[in-house]
């Protein structure tokens, strides 16, 4: 696998417009897009801050992490469904098979502690501004009609019970 980098970062918050607030007014991050109501895309040059209303409330008291998951680019389709082979072949427990989406094509595995890892290829034009459906960053929240069957070799691959 060649890792481009890490390119989002997906947060649960409470109150999707007082984050967007202080993302954007605070820390200076430009609102990218939104899809729908409940989920922003902030962006640092190349950089994206994903934000997600929380479906259960968080308390800045309570010590709860509230990151969803992180994403790693590869530079093209073939090498996401060729990382899903490698990844497959290591026994890592898989959350999501390789799939197309609006942008490119992802999918997502745990790590050994239960966190969420996308890793995805992003074509040239990149996220489209418009928002037509839903085109969700995180697995819990992928359209049902949008998973797609894959034909090649990364559609061998079989989900693994969590280790927990």
């Amino acid at each position: 696998m060649k890792l481009t980098g890490i390119n989002q970062i997906t947060l649960r918050v409470n109150d999707l417009r007082q984050a967007e607030d202080f993302y954007a007014n605070i820390l200076g991050l430009k609102l990218d897009h939104r899809v729908g109501a409940n989920i922003s895309y902030l962006r640092v040059n190349s950089d994206m801050l994903v934000l997600v209303k929380a479906e259960t409330p968080g308390s800045p008291e309570a010590r709860d992490i509230r990151v969803d998951h992180f994403g790693f680019r590869l530079s093209s389709d073939a090498e996401v469904d060729e990382a899903a082979v490698y990844l497959d072949s290591k026994g890592v427990h898989f959350v999501t098979r390789p799939a197309h989406r609006r942008e490119g094509r992802a999918f997502f595995v745990m790590d050994p502690d239960g966190n969420l890892i996308e890793f995805y290829s992003m074509h040239e034009t990149g996220i489209r501004k418009e928002n037509h459906g839903i085109d969700s960053s995180s697995p819990g929240e992928l359209a049902s009609g949008t998973r797609k069957t894959i034909v090649d070799e990364a559609a061998q691959i079989k989900p693994r019970r969590s280790r927990k």
